[in-house]
């Protein structure tokens, strides 16, 4: 029988290839972060999931971290939904981010009704151009998320950070293994959501993900998660 047939094993997760993203919300915890081998910071300022970071903290943040360096624009945490004005300010955000030298920017612009909202996720993803764009857990409440996919391809984002719309990413380990096979090469699926050190093997050989989203605000976890995709 060949070993492509269906009822072959999938192949080991190579568990030292996963690139780890920190969440971060300062100087000291991203470059904490950068030392305990995140592959890549996503910045964000105050607020529940995070808002933009100020200028400063990203020019800052610019001149010490080596690694790839993505920025939350998002201009307030009520909800996911933006009115002309607040798309002014991300817009000019977004902007900044790429005079100031960032890698990538993360937001996530829905519907009243949770859907994806295509006008304005493709104005801000030509804007961002050639920085790489990523749609934020905002994805997570989306109705259909394979139809939110599809939306998110055709606008050109080049990550999605979801739990698999549950509550922890290992709890969505199915329906993160799902997006990943629709996904194919076209985008890069972001698992995050408890992501923590003692299963994120688990979470790995079960999504087949590359990469995943950990708090970096606490430095421990973002060293615990490395270390446990290094062991072995």
């Amino acid at each position: 029988m060949s070993a492509t047939s269906a009822d072959a094993p999938p192949p080991a997760p190579h568990f030292g290839a996963v690139l780890v993203e920190a969440c971060c919300d300062s100087v000291y915890t991203a470059v904490a972060a950068q030392e305990a081998g995140a592959g890549r910071i996503e910045l964000c300022g105050p607020g529940d999931g995070g808002t933009t970071p100020s200028l400063g903290l990203m020019a800052r943040c610019r001149d010490v971290i080596t690694v790839p360096l993505h920025v939350m624009i998002r201009p307030h945490t009520r909800d996911f939904v933006y009115h002309d004005d607040e798309l002014d300010v991300m817009a000019n955000d977004i902007v900044t981010a790429r005079t100031l030298g960032m890698d990538g920017v993360v937001f996530g612009p829905l519907q009243r009704d949770d859907a994806v909202d295509t006008r304005h996720l493709m104005e801000l993803t030509q804007l961002a151009r050639p920085m790489a764009v990523a749609f934020h857990r905002a994805f997570d409440r989306t109705p259909d998320p394979f139809a939110a996919l599809h939306t998110l391809i055709h606008a050109g984002v080049t990550h999605v950070l979801t739990s698999g719309q549950a509550t922890t990413a290992l709890d969505g380990a199915a329906t993160l293994s799902a997006l990943r096979q629709r996904a194919g090469d076209r985008l890069t699926i972001l698992a995050g959501g408890g992501i923590r050190g003692p299963h994120v093997r688990e979470l790995v050989q079960r999504s087949s993900v590359r990469q995943v989203h950990a708090r970096g605000t606490d430095p421990g976890i973002i060293r615990d998660v490395v270390r446990s995709l290094r062991e072995g």
